[in-house]
């Protein structure tokens, strides 16, 4: 089931949660919507889900399947949506949950009927030893599972999920993100996923759509919105990254004597600059290479980890941060102190300036 958004905005008084906002999504993808909180994700899954009303608009549509569905009540447009505080019924066993959606139908399937139905369900979120159990007696984990087979249960067109993970710790939620990408690749149910956590989004979508003050400003496959970003704020947002003040001179971008490359559109002479530069994107070497680089002290090492997070200092003050891998900083033995020359191996040169 595709889904067509096209022209939506929607205010709450004088604030403005969706602004002239347009998406389409393809039958069985899974999309993630991400942005940091008031950017409008929430608002556009709600929008989506039938719980919230546009604002009126001659060329607002909403589309599923190619049919508009605005007007229409949740129960109407075949969505099943999951929250992130689970909104399980506390008097009712972990199968009577997933059973309810089934149960009020105005013609609810016949009893054996639905017993397999819910029983496949619990199997496939691997809950079936647990269907006595009332939700007060789950995990957190568990509790997720069970919001997302009672969804599932009524065999939605549209699967919707806002932030489903963010009450649950680091480790669960990895867990859970692994195996809700399985779950899709078994159901191919479209779905949209709310999130603000980046490393979520990037690990589990087939497409990654950022919002930013109530607009969408990039959409694309993870790899692409990471590695190409198509503004300041996208790079900014998706993960850490080092930001040197520039000048544009000649068609570069320079900083402490280091040349950045600049895109053609951005090279007007003198225009102030802001190059980013990702901590994995950074080389640190003792000695001059014959390429530009800074000079820098080590401040603080952290290597406690996948990779080696190596903080350091410029002359000026400016701190950097360098993400090397564990095999070089063991060859690099670096230690606080210590005097390096920083190099980058690749950059990202802006103009605009942005507010998150």
């Amino acid at each position: 089931m595709s889904i067509q958004v096209e022209h939506v905005s929607k205010s709450f008084g004088n604030f403005k949660a969706l602004d002239d906002v347009s998406l389409n999504i393809e039958g069985g993808e899974l999309v993630a919507l991400l942005g940091p909180s008031g950017s409008g994700k929430t608002t556009l899954l709600r929008v989506i889900a039938g719980m919230e009303e546009p604002d009126e608009n001659a060329q607002t549509k909403i589309l599923f399947g190619g049919k508009e569905v605005a007007g229409q009540a949740i129960g109407e447009r075949g969505v099943g949506f999951v929250f992130q505080h689970y909104a399980l019924f506390r008097h009712m066993s972990v199968f009577e949950n997933v059973a309810f959606g089934l149960r009020v139908r105005a013609n609810p399937p016949p009893e054996s009927e639905l017993q397999k139905r819910v029983m496949d369900l619990l199997k496939l979120v691997q809950l079936d030893h647990f269907i006595d159990r009332f939700p007060a007696q789950l995990s957190g984990g568990q509790r997720q599972r069970t919001a997302l087979a009672r969804a599932l249960a009524i065999e939605p067109k549209v699967l919707l999920l806002d932030e489903p993970f963010g009450a649950l710790d680091a480790k669960v939620r990895q867990g859970l993100r692994d195996w809700l990408r399985k779950l899709h690749r078994e159901l191919h149910v479209t779905t949209v996923l709310v999130t603000h956590d980046q490393e979520e989004a990037l690990e589990v979508a087939d497409r990654v759509v950022v919002m930013n003050k109530a607009r969408i400003e990039q959409v694309g496959p993870p790899e692409e919105v990471f590695h190409q970003p198509a503004s300041e704020f996208v790079m900014d947002f998706l993960g850490r990254v080092n930001v040197f003040r520039a000048r544009i001179e000649n068609g570069r971008a320079w900083f402490g004597g280091i040349p950045f490359e600049v895109p053609a559109a951005l090279s007007s002479q003198g225009d102030a600059a802001k190059v980013y530069v990702r901590p994995h994107e950074l080389e640190i070497e003792r000695g001059l290479n014959g390429h530009p680089a800074l000079s820098a002290t080590v401040v603080r090492v952290h290597w406690a980890g996948a990779v080696a997070k190596v903080a350091l200092a410029t002359d000026d003050g400016h701190e950097i941060q360098v993400d090397l891998p564990f095999e070089r900083f063991r060859d690099l033995d670096l230690q606080p102190g210590e005097r390096v020359h920083v190099s980058p191996k690749q950059s990202r040169t802006f103009l605009q300036e942005y507010v998150i």
